[in-house]
């Protein structure tokens, strides 16, 4: 498992009181992000012709899901992946959003993408019957299929598989919060550990 934070095991999750807080999941990108909410899915997508352009789409479109959130939980980088090229925008359009989300007094949690890998689908890594690894966008087809057969959720179109991701991120905010959205596996829920609950543990504790 990738952890983002060199974080000691977090305590258990706590119960929110009251109804079920509105949390969405953000799988951030700079053309197309996931969206996910309670019962639904959705994703902005940004096509200006400058890069600021589309960091300006993303922010704005991004803003109306979360204006009124209670948490938001958004998908963290992948150090594997850090020296690719383009992975400094990447983070540059993750903090802008962390940043907003921080002016509006809003918590967020971050999840490494193998936490919410593992969270669908078990196991960050598959492979075939042959034992040829799986690519990762059959990968991203089994989180899809995982998120449809645990929570009725079925991701359509061009973007469904942002769209599948952040329904997981959404999944674990709830199980966080310990108002899951449905039962889930100890070999799936232990990708929990590992990811930034900070803020949440903050203001469920207030």
């Amino acid at each position: 498992m990738t952890a983002l934070f060199d974080l000691a095991p977090p305590p258990a999750a706590l119960p929110v009181a009251g109804p079920r807080p509105l949390v969405i999941g953000l799988d951030i990108a700079i053309g197309t992000t996931g969206v996910a909410g309670h019962g639904w899915t959705d994703h902005v997508h940004a096509n200006a012709a400058t890069l600021h352009g589309r960091f300006q789409q993303q922010l704005d479109g991004i803003t109306t899901f979360i204006r009124s959130a209670d948490y938001v939980v958004i998908e963290g980088p992948a150090f594997s992946k850090a020296r690719l090229m383009g992975m400094d925008q990447l983070a540059a359009m993750r903090w802008m959003v962390r940043h907003e989300l921080w002016k509006r007094g809003i918590p967020y949690a971050v999840v490494p993408p193998d936490n919410r890998t593992i969270y669908a689908t078990g196991r960050a890594r598959w492979k075939d019957e042959t034992g040829k690894k799986l690519t990762p966008a059959q990968v991203k087809g089994k989180v899809r299929d995982n998120v449809h057969a645990r929570y009725g959720v079925l991701c359509e179109g061009r973007w469904r598989y942002d769209e599948a991701d952040a329904y997981v991120l959404l999944a674990m905010g709830f199980d966080r919060l310990g108002c899951p959205l449905a039962e889930v596996p100890t070999t799936h829920s232990r990708s929990l550990d590992g990811c930034d609950w900070t803020e949440f543990d903050k203001a469920v504790a207030q």
